[in-house]
């Protein structure tokens, strides 16, 4: 009789104390949810998207193929996209940092290509009866001279914006594979193929140079590009093409397979 109500007492305590838990549990407060990642995408055509074909916003060539859309679709990431087609440095100063402050998290950027003339050195080179080893040259010359003083106030004013974020910054890839020539016009020709891919190479080393002098991270695109240059069989940039703003630039697979794997590989 007397273990019966000995375990008659220990199941009803038992019961107190559960309640008491369960109450004690509900009255504390929750756990805040984590802020989504703050990451804006910052530069010219080749991170706007130009090339895809599918704009969201025509006037700076935006697009949701475009590699920053699947960078923030992958991290559930809030993007704040300012990449705009044809983007030089001085543009990148005066319009595209609004949306960047202290609790931004992520920046990625290209730029730098439109303040050599390079889109023009490349005209030059699918030009009918035109030699553009001259327009390479004066493009590359350029590059040297002028760009890294460029690039600096660029890359001083995003980390004085934001000065807690992560900044990635995205290299060029060759564009051609420098072996055949291909399409209607069979233009640019090997030799000058072969020595825009150095300029490229020289673009890429002066980008990553001064990336890093900024305690910035390179991403170098130009491996993941290997293979997929214009005239290779499958290609992640387009050639010659209407509209005409499309040519030279990443198609839906570079953005995917070149730009996106390459900067995600480096996020980790």
């Amino acid at each position: 009789m007397i273990l019966a109500r000995l375990a008659s007492t220990a199941l009803a305590a038992t019961a107190v104390f559960a309640l008491l838990a369960a109450a004690a549990a509900q009255a504390q407060p929750r756990e805040p949810m984590s802020a989504p990642i703050d990451y804006v995408a910052l530069g010219d055509s080749y991170s706007s998207g130009t090339g895809t074909g599918d704009y969201f916003d025509e006037a700076c060539r935006r697009s949701d193929k475009a590699y920053p859309r699947l960078l923030a679709d992958s991290l559930g990431a809030e993007l704040t996209f300012g990449a705009c087609s044809g983007a030089r440095t001085a543009d990148l100063l005066a319009k595209q940092l609004g949306p960047l402050d202290a609790e931004t998290d992520l920046v990625t950027v290209t730029i730098g290509g439109n303040d050599i003339g390079w889109a023009q050195a490349i005209k030059a080179c699918v030009t009918p009866l035109t030699n553009c080893i001259d327009d390479i040259e004066a493009s590359e010359a350029r590059a040297s001279d002028e760009l890294p003083g460029l690039l600096d106030g660029a890359y001083s004013a995003i980390a004085d914006r934001a000065p807690n974020a992560e900044v990635y910054v995205l290299g060029y890839p060759r564009l051609f594979n420098g072996m055949r020539t291909c399409g209607t016009l069979k233009q640019p020709n090997v030799a000058e193929q072969v020595r825009a891919n150095e300029a490229a190479d020289r673009l890429a080393g002066i980008v990553q140079n001064k990336a890093e002098e900024h305690g910035f991270t390179y991403v170098d695109v130009r491996g993941a590009f290997e293979g997929h240059a214009i005239c290779d069989d499958l290609a992640y940039l387009n050639g010659l093409k209407y509209p005409a703003i499309e040519s030279y630039h990443p198609n839906v697979l570079g953005h995917r397979n070149g730009y996106f794997s390459a900067v995600s590989r480096m996020i980790g």
